[in-house]
């Protein structure tokens, strides 16, 4: 058996270490260096990983594969830089504070074919969403007429993340562009792509100079319909997507996350009767564990090792999805003046 490739992980906060546990669990790929602005020097862990201060040490590394879990105004080019290494890059959402960080990443791909380039778009690997969109593609619930989404968490920053996430000149954006993009991405998923778009994005609660609240109501070609809210003042943090259907319905509710407060994860299939009077029959699923985490990983891992696909969070996924976040963004008239913003 050959050795396993060698794998560096940029930014080993919270989201970095889960990354690397799951890594370390397979055995044809291992993580040999990481690094973090918040460790001091460079050297090494008691297990032997060793660590760096700053991306550009990291990088001189010889790598096979390089994780990119850094803040968003570094993200792109990290990953660019990785590309322009030979190197294979994950990189986690947001793919970058806007449209022009993204473009630029897969103008550098397009160079490089061969290289395996992918995006963290972890909710699309919950088995709950997988389960659905095995319904929803069976066709025995119709087609899709419209979709109601909401994610929201109490606060702009939660759970020990850093105060970057409020300076639009460092994120990009607000709780759109760091939660919502999910719900964007998942939207995009089961309804397609959305052309018409009309939004309010809201500042009025934090204060801070990117959002707290963006909602959007949006249309593809075809007529289908969604309505999307992506708050920081959900004081009670809810995940929750409605796929209203011809011959029935799709709900998918709470997911499992490391801070476990969004609740439990389920599907309900909900199938219209000829005569149910409004109660139709339903199925409710609950899911008690998360694989996603690992899922996505395997599918980059195949990607890389034997040829196969990336068949969620590809470069073009990233883009379009980035393009839809800044739709939103510039539906609002008042937003797009206030920040000179521009699709």
């Amino acid at each position: 058996m050959s050795d396993p490739l060698k794998v560096g992980i940029a930014g080993f906060g919270i989201v970095g270490k889960r990354r690397r546990d799951i890594i370390d669990a397979r055995d044809d790929i291992n993580v040999v260096a990481v690094c973090d602005k918040t460790l001091v020097g460079s050297g090494a862990f008691d297990d032997g990983l060793r660590f760096y201060n700053t991306y550009t040490e990291l990088l001189k590394e010889p790598l096979d594969i390089l994780f990119v879990a850094l803040s968003n105004d570094v993200a792109a080019r990290v990953t660019i830089e990785g590309l322009k290494l030979g190197l294979h890059v994950f990189c986690e959402k947001p793919p970058g504070r806007n449209i022009a960080d993204i473009t630029a990443v897969v103008e550098c791909h397009q160079d490089r074919p061969e290289q395996r380039l992918k995006y963290g778009f972890n909710h699309r690997y919950h088995n709950s969403v997988q389960d659905a969109l095995g319904v929803l593609t069976s066709g025995k619930l119709g087609e899709v007429i419209n979709l109601r989404g909401v994610y929201g968490k109490s606060q702009l920053i939660t759970f020990d993340q850093t105060s970057w996430r409020t300076d639009r000149a460092l994120a990009g954006g607000g709780v759109l562009l760091d939660q919502g993009i999910h719900m964007v991405d998942l939207l995009r998923l089961f309804g397609g792509d959305f052309t018409d778009v009309k939004s309010f994005v809201s500042n009025r609660v934090w204060g801070h100079d990117v959002e707290d609240n963006a909602y959007a109501l949006m249309q593809t070609k075809d007529g289908v319909v969604a309505m999307l809210h992506s708050s920081a003042s959900q004081w009670r943090h809810r995940f929750m997507l409605e796929i209203g259907m011809t011959k029935g319905a799709i709900t998918l509710s709470g997911i499992l996350s490391g801070s476990k407060s969004y609740g439990e994860e389920t599907l309900t299939i909900t199938q219209r009767g000829e005569n149910d009077m409004g109660d139709p029959h339903e199925e409710t699923m609950r899911y008690n564990s998360d694989s996603s985490w690992s899922l996505e990983v395997a599918e980059f891992a195949d990607a890389i090792l034997n040829g196969g696909e990336i068949a969620n969070g590809s470069s073009l996924d990233a883009l379009k999805t980035m393009e839809l976040v800044y739709k939103i963004y510039c539906a609002d008239p008042a937003w797009r003046k206030m920040w000179g913003l521009h699709q």
